[in-house]
C-alpha cells in the first residue's frame, strides 16, 4: 500500500474574478482532507470582499505583492514573505499593484465556501 499521494492534476477552481486557483489538496479534491493547499495567481487590480473565515490561513508569496487588510491594519506581503491569519479574523485580500501576485495558500481546517463568510458586495 502506498504511503503517499502524488498530485499531478490539481483541481482548477472556477472563478469569475480573474484569479487562478489550483487546489492540490483540499475539499475540492477529497472530502477527507483536513487542510487545503492551493497555488494562486491574482491578476493586477484583483480584490475580494472582506471575510471572517472559520479557518487559519497561511500565505507564502512567490512573486509580486499581495495587500491584506486585517481589521484596521494594512499589510503588504512581498515575494519571499509569509503570514498566518488566525481564524475568525476580519480580513480582505487584494492585489492593487501592476503585476500579478503568485502565492501558495494553506488553510486549516480545509477551505470551504460555507466557512469563509464573505461580505455581500
Amino acid at each position: 500500500m502506498k504511503k503517499y499521494i502524488l498530485q499531478k492534476n490539481p483541481f482548477i477552481v472556477p472563478t469569475t474574478d480573474g484569479k487562478r486557483i489550483e487546489e492540490h489538496f483540499g475539499s475540492s479534491t477529497s472530502d477527507k482532507e483536513p487542510i487545503s493547499l492551493a497555488k494562486m495567481v491574482a491578476p493586477p487590480g484583483w480584490s475580494e470582499p472582506f471575510q471572517i473565515p472559520e479557518f487559519d490561513e497561511y500565505t507564502y508569496v512567490i512573486k509580486g505583492r499581495k495587500q491584506i487588510i486585517i481589521d484596521d491594519a494594512i499589510v503588504i506581503l512581498k515575494a519571499g514573505e509569509s503570514i498566518k491569519i488566525k481564524k475568525n479574523t476580519r480580513v480582505q485580500y487584494s492585489n492593487p499593484f501592476e503585476e500579478a501576485c503568485e502565492y501558495i495558500s494553506v488553510c486549516f481546517p480545509a477551505f470551504s465556501v460555507d466557512m469563509v463568510h464573505r461580505d455581500k458586495a
